[in-house]
């Protein structure tokens, strides 16, 4: 059987093309050529679906956040909405950690992204959240979801086997009775058999959204 014909090139080929290289060599990796290859074609036949590398750097970023569950409006709990919003921004970014950087870096942002960023709002606004509060707490859960996924994308624990490697060789070299609480938290919680380091991330922002929930509580003149 012969092989079924190449598709077509288009805008979005070249922009997956483009995800893939930079999933593999990081956002520097993206250059007209690599993705080219990727692709199996010439460089120049990209031009006729993206004019520079400036537009394809837009286009991943607008397809990246896509990908990232948008808050249900039809949600009955604003929290429940920006929680699974914040999951999904968490898988997505763990895929693509590279985009990180590039997210609050570009300056003409696409359609999937204004989308993103107005559903984001919405939530909040609609749950009765001041301006201000919303922009607050868009910043810091933001904040909050971007620092966890380059934590994890350095922790050299991704399975409770890894963890149990790890603290163990900690344990091991470690003077107990100079750092006895260190010690305590490894053998009573990181050597658990039932610690999951995964959960830390749900714990985390459910403090965030209790904080913003008993902020928004208060009047609007001390909301800010």
């Amino acid at each position: 059987m012969s092989p079924p014909p190449p598709q077509p090139l288009s805008r979005d080929l070249v922009l997956e093309a483009a995800i893939r290289v930079a999933d593999r060599g990081g956002v520097e990796a993206i250059t007209m050529r690599r993705v080219a290859q990727e692709l199996g074609v010439e460089a120049m036949s990209l031009y006729h679906h993206v004019p520079n590398k400036d537009a394809i750097l837009d286009g991943v970023v607008d397809m990246v956040f896509a990908a990232i569950e948008l808050p249900r409006a039809e949600c009955d709990d604003w929290r429940d909405a920006i929680r699974a919003r914040a999951s999904s921004a968490r898988a997505v970014l763990s895929r693509h950690s590279w985009a990180l950087g590039l997210m609050d870096s570009r300056r003409n942002p696409g359609p999937a992204t204004l989308r993103h960023h107005d559903a984001v709002l919405g939530a909040l606004r609609e749950a009765g959240f001041t301006l201000p509060m919303a922009a607050h707490a868009v910043s810091l859960i933001d904040s909050y979801i971007s620092g966890f996924v380059l934590q994890e994308a350095s922790l050299p624990v991704m399975t409770p086997d890894d963890v149990e490697e790890v603290a163990g060789g900690i344990l091991e070299r470690l003077p107990v009775d100079e750092l006895p609480y260190l010690t305590e938290m490894i053998v009573d919680h990181a050597l658990r058999p039932d610690y999951d380091h995964t959960s830390e991330f749900g714990y985390g922002l459910d403090l965030i959204l209790d904080a913003l929930d008993a902020r928004r509580r208060r009047t609007p003149d001390t909301a800010t």
